[in-house]
């Protein structure tokens, strides 16, 4: 009693032409159609601003991060991983 053969669903196919016709279950096809095209454009332009302002690591806050060498002392990083430039 509660299970619908293919019959059932034929029939009540049926029943929904009728009662909206080819013409209007086109449309709301093409309308859902692009309903969901425009909402997946929508997550993509959300996610590509997120990666595009995600700003790149400074050099110098790149060498901080390393672990700092075997023989040095905790907090001090060797010398060749830091960079001084004179100004001017």
């Amino acid at each position: 009693m509660g299970e619908f053969s293919i019959w059932h669903w034929l029939i009540v196919l049926l029943i929904v032409v009728m009662v909206f016709g080819t013409k209007k279950l086109k449309n709301i096809g093409s309308d859902l159609g692009e309903a969901v095209k425009g909402f997946k454009q929508g997550i993509k332009s959300a996610e590509e601003p997120a990666q595009a302002a995600a700003p790149e690591p400074s050099p110098q806050l790149v060498a901080a991060q390393r672990p700092a060498a075997p023989g040095a002392p905790a907090g001090q990083q060797p010398a060749q991983d830091v960079a001084f430039r004179p100004k001017g």
